[in-house]
């Protein structure tokens, strides 16, 4: 169940950033391409005037999936300095409490966000260019910070069975495989 959870998160963030790329480019080729009198007539009566508000609500949904995504993979900004210099169980301590002071925060932010939605549904707003339901819009609030939550409690279970935090090594780039080279002397 968690790889299925796992593979939708990815693919959501991978698809909206692919969407919003394709669609800011068509957006501006086609404002450029009006501009040329030969492209004029064909392309004046398309209206994009939609791309670039829909572009920002696939950002902010993507934003919301990616953080969530940045905290199950290790990725997410951490300041872990200070708590490296500390002894190994007062270490254990600070960073379940630390784990656990963000899912609170996102399992607040969430509640506080599924509120705002609950009540901005019946209103019947809608979104100034596309005229979507604005409901729809913030329910990336909940459902993206509903989803950090769990991700903080499953990296701090993950934590407290192995001791170990997910990691991201910067300097791995998956698919790329870079053999070793010899050290100078070792040969």
């Amino acid at each position: 169940m968690l790889r299925i959870l796992d593979r939708l998160e990815e693919t959501l963030i991978a698809s909206l950033i692919a969407a919003a790329t394709i669609i800011i480019f068509i957006a501006v080729v086609h404002r450029y391409l009006v501009g040329i009198p030969f492209f004029y007539p064909y392309l004046f009566d398309i209206n994009l005037s939609w791309a670039q508000e829909l572009c920002i609500y696939m950002f902010v949904w993507m934003a919301k999936f990616g953080a969530a995504y940045g905290v199950r993979t290790g990725i997410h900004v951490g300041v872990d300095v200070v708590v490296n210099q500390v002894r190994p169980d007062i270490r254990r301590r600070v960073v379940l409490f630390s784990l656990f002071c963000g899912a609170l925060f996102t399992a607040i932010v969430g509640t506080m966000g599924a509120k705002f939605v609950i009540g901005l549904y019946p209103t019947h707003q809608v979104s100034p260019d596309m005229e979507m339901p604005r409901w729809i819009v913030f329910l990336c609030v909940p459902l993206g910070s509903y989803l950090m939550c769990f991700r903080f409690l499953q990296v701090a279970w993950a934590f407290w069975q192995t001791g170990e935090l997910p990691h991201h090594d910067e300097t791995k780039v998956e698919g790329i495989e870079i053999e070793e080279l010899p050290r100078e002397g070792a040969r």
